[in-house]
């Protein structure tokens, strides 16, 4: 039996003689695969159900936070069983080995990797399941399979006329074995791939029917809060439950791990009675940093430890002492909260010797491991539903609350939902890290010799680690999560893969330079960090975009003319710069009391450049318009990427104007949208987004619209009234 040289499908024969499917990845065990007569169903792979009604399921195994993915990864795998995207129902993935995502071995959904890593899979499981349709159909017909085709669902007889619909031939298919290696469709014959089509779940979301985790409903259910410590590390002591199970509906008052939960029959009931709750916390071990003294220590342990050495070519050292001037600057950047429209939440249903969890989480493993965390079950006996994500920037990769709804179901043994309200998100959600860059540059001339980039900060996983790792091993005792997470440390670039947070952006340096040096000095203030939306890229962009720029400055050159003579070697980043240069007119001068700024980055594959004009009215800057070029690869839905580069770029200017999280003995300041200000319908600017043409394999969009836009708004400001600003948010006056 001639098998795909890929090893894509491994094939078995069940005792029936039905076809049994998996994909060839680690342990493929846990899905269900071949034809069921009683449910009338056939799986070809882990992704696809055909019914015998008609219906057509994909098993989507990235969730969908407003990405794309229910439309992007739908297309692809309609692209090649050919039939319309809209015609194929997707389903949110259970937890199974099958759907780990490949970048990160675990369940995730982030990083810009959705479309990427699953641009072939996606595209071959579509063919294998079509090819096996026809060739159950040429048996029926006695013809060859290769003289067949397919239409909208349908196998079309070489006559051209008569066609057998899908549903007609799932239970023949199952038992088909394709001998050959089932090509993918060529670049021209696509019908929906790099076609503008609407998201297919537009209408759900427009209509109010798509279910997010805050929708959840369940008999019985119950409601919970948590009063958590205002300073990380704090203990609960004593609280007054007596003052506050008197409340109407209120069912229990209890010390969890985070904090003090109050449980009652409604939200709005354990909301009021929260109210009544007094707290007194042992702050023996709580931190007591400010945002001053966060930065104190960054400086203090970057003059200390030079850092790790990340990249070094040539000897910037020698070239520092034979340049004629060294040019300095250090950037600051504060913690950032994620601010998704969705709070914080989950539903949890403790059964005994089972529990259910509904959330909206970007890591349902890692969701299983925190609500294992919870109660005494062990992983595998806790169900994770995935549910519509309303936002995840990187937040709900950390899944916190699921641990808490868990832990209260428990005690409660009943069905709880827990919700945080827009002020505990605030407050109490881990941050973007704060971040330090001291930069040098020794030039000598015109030329820039010498670039130096020594970053100071924490790294993310050693937050993340304590699930991450024992959700990669599952079956281990719970005793034995927080010895895996110091092992994975421990094993990090062996065993385990490299943390490059806080150098992402910032080690592939693209700039023709002899003699570069980047450092990490690893430092970590004890405040709570996770990742945020285009995580290292988001700082490491600023200082790398806003420093070229000052060198520009100071040898006299124009910004673009500056950067392009320094990427003749990299012509993508050539290639979406002059773009923007074009459409953004750079040559032309701006209206009166505007300037233009521009910066240039690669990340998560995709290269994008960027000019901002802005002003100042006032006391506010005003952003009046962005020119965007992206090189993505293959676009799959121009629509998305639209959104997805647009939408980047918004959530960037919003953390360049007003975002920050700033401590005071160690309580976070910020509460609610009036002292975390978001870009507002009347801040828009104007967007003009040019969009590649790329036979080269798709990279990510959800993030790569962010990291530029910053540096290059900074970079207007700088044209615009001569100052340079070196610390986030931008002022307009400093």
């Amino acid at each position: 039996m001639a098998m795909n040289r890929r090893d894509f499908l491994k094939v078995s024969t069940s005792a029936s003689g039905g076809l049994v499917l998996s994909l060839s990845l680690p342990g493929c065990a846990t899905v269900d695969t071949g034809y069921s007569e009683n449910a009338g169903t056939w799986r070809p792979d882990a992704w696809l159900e055909i019914q015998d009604n008609g219906n057509i399921y994909f098993t989507l195994a990235r969730v969908e936070m407003g990405q794309g993915t229910y439309t992007g990864l739908t297309t692809l795998i309609a692209e090649e069983l050919d039939v319309e995207p809209a015609s194929i129902k997707p389903r949110f993935a259970p937890v199974a080995k099958e759907y780990l995502n490949p970048a990160y071995k675990l369940q995730i959904t982030g990083g810009s990797t959705s479309v990427a890593t699953s641009w072939e899979p996606l595209r071959r499981a579509g063919a294998e399941a079509r090819y096996m349709l026809m060739m159950a159909a040429a048996k029926v017909w006695q013809v060859e399979t290769d003289n067949c085709s397919t239409q909208d669902g349908r196998v079309v007889h070489p006559n051209g006329i008569d066609s057998l619909p899908y549903a007609r031939l799932a239970s023949l298919a199952a038992s088909e074995i394709p001998r050959i290696e089932v090509p993918l469709k060529p670049r021209s014959e696509w019908k929906y791939i790099g076609k503008q089509m609407k998201r297919l779940d537009a209408e759900a979301k427009a209509t109010g029917t798509a279910v997010y985790g805050i929708d959840i409903e369940q008999p019985g259910m119950l409601y919970a809060v948590v009063t958590r410590p205002p300073r990380y590390g704090a203990k609960v002591k004593s609280f007054n439950k007596a003052d506050v199970t008197v409340h109407s509906g209120v069912k229990d008052v209890f010390e969890i791990e985070r904090g003090v939960a109050v449980v009652a029959t409604s939200y709005w009931r354990a909301r009021k009675a929260q109210r009544a709750l007094q707290v007194e916390w042992d702050n023996d071990d709580a931190i007591t940093l400010s945002t001053e003294s966060v930065f104190h220590h960054y400086y203090k342990d970057s003059e200390q430890d030079a850092g790790v050495s990340e990249r070094e070519d040539g000897d910037y050292a020698q070239a520092e002492e034979q340049a004629g001037k060294v040019l300095h600057a250090d950037y600051e950047q504060p913690y950032l909260a994620h601010f998704a429209m969705e709070p914080m939440n989950a539903t949890a249903w403790y059964k005994g010797d089972a529990m259910e969890v509904w959330a909206s989480t970007q890591a349902p493993d890692l969701g299983r491991i925190a609500a294992a965390r919870g109660c005494d079950l062990s992983p595998g006996d806790i169900t994770i539903h995935t549910t519509f994500l309303g936002g995840g920037f990187g937040r709900r990769l950390t899944n916190d609350y699921i641990e808490e709804a868990a832990a209260v179901s428990y005690r409660m043994k009943a069905p709880v939902k827990l919700v945080w309200s827009r002020e505990e998100d605030t407050q109490h959600s881990p941050c973007r890290p704060a971040m330090l860059h001291r930069m040098r540059a020794a030039v000598s001339g015109n030329r820039l010799e010498g670039w130096h980039h020594q970053i100071v900060g924490p790294q993310i996983l050693d937050w993340y680690i304590t699930n991450a790792a024992p959700a990669q091993y599952p079956w281990a005792p719970k005793m034995l999560y927080n010895t895996l997470g110091r092992v994975g440390l421990a094993a990090e670039g062996l065993a385990t893969p490299k943390d490059v947070s806080a150098i992402e952006g910032a080690i592939d340096y693209p700039y023709q330079v002899p003699n570069v040096e980047l450092r990490h000095t690893h430092s970590d203030p004890g405040f709570p960090i996770t990742w945020w939306r285009s995580v290292g890229y988001s700082h490491n962009g600023f200082a790398v975009e806003t420093f070229m720029d000052e060198i520009a400055h100071e040898l006299g050159e124009d910004p673009i003319a500056f950067r392009r003579a320094r990427l003749q070697n990299q012509p993508r980043h050539l290639q979406v710069l002059d773009r923007v240069a074009e459409m953004s007119r750079w040559n032309s001068a701006s209206a009166s009391g505007r300037a233009k700024g521009v910066a240039v980055f690669q990340s998560f594959g995709t290269f994008v450049a960027q000019v901002v004009e802005a002003s100042i009215e006032g006391s506010e800057i005003k952003v009046h318009k962005v020119w965007c070029a992206v090189d993505c690869g293959q676009v799959v839905n121009p629509s998305v990427v639209s959104d997805q580069i647009k939408g980047g770029i918004l959530f960037g200017l919003s953390a360049a104007l007003w975002g920050e999280i700033t401590l005071a003995d160690g309580k976070v300041q910020q509460s609610n949208f009036h002292d975390y200000p978001v870009m507002a319908m009347h801040n828009l600017p104007d967007v003009e987004l040019d969009i590649v043409d790329s036979n080269e394999a798709p990279t990510g969009v959800g993030e790569p619209g962010v990291p530029p836009v910053i540096p290059a708004l900074g970079n207007a400001l700088f044209r615009l009234t001569g100052v340079r600003q070196r610390r986030l948010p931008l002022k307009a006056s400093s």
